[in-house]
């Protein structure tokens, strides 16, 4: 089962090896995402705190990222943190996730990306439920459910 450390280890050792990789120029990204989809995956973006139903629906099925159809998470993992954003416990497979460290805003946090094209999701915290202690706090933007 996936921990804190084995997190901080890929952040800083190297992360899984993806199933695939999705690679495509800025211009294919923005002709093929949203504009809110865009500004979260490919810059780096936040939406706003409970800007999206997303973060208190929990119902079955899976999520996948928006730009690339890799499946992220398993809405069985997804919890209501209470923090705006929709947040799950672990990812639907340790391949499905790349961590990045992230010292901007002052913070020091990992970035959690999608593993097989780099879109930005949001950020893993060590402060989720048990039995894996994580909270991975995902922007909806940045995935689509199944």
């Amino acid at each position: 089962m996936l921990k804190w450390n084995d997190v901080i280890n890929f952040a800083n050792n190297g992360n899984p090896t993806p199933p695939k990789k999705v690679i495509k120029t800025d211009a294919q990204w923005q002709e093929l995402l949203s504009e809110d989809a865009y500004y979260v995956t490919r810059k780096k973006g936040t939406e706003r705190p409970h800007s999206s139903g997303s973060c208190t629906l929990l119902e079955p099925g899976k999520y996948i990222c928006i730009c690339c159809d890799n499946l992220l998470f398993d809405a069985d993992e997804k919890f209501d943190s209470g923090t705006g954003w929709p947040s799950f416990t672990k990812p639907a497979t340790i391949e499905a996730i790349a961590y990045i460290s992230d010292n901007t805003h002052g913070m020091q946090r990992i970035e959690a990306v999608c593993n097989v094209c780099d879109a930005h999701l949001g950020h893993v915290f060590p402060d989720g439920p048990l039995p894996t202690g994580l909270r991975y706090c995902v922007n909806a933007a940045s995935m689509k459910k199944l």
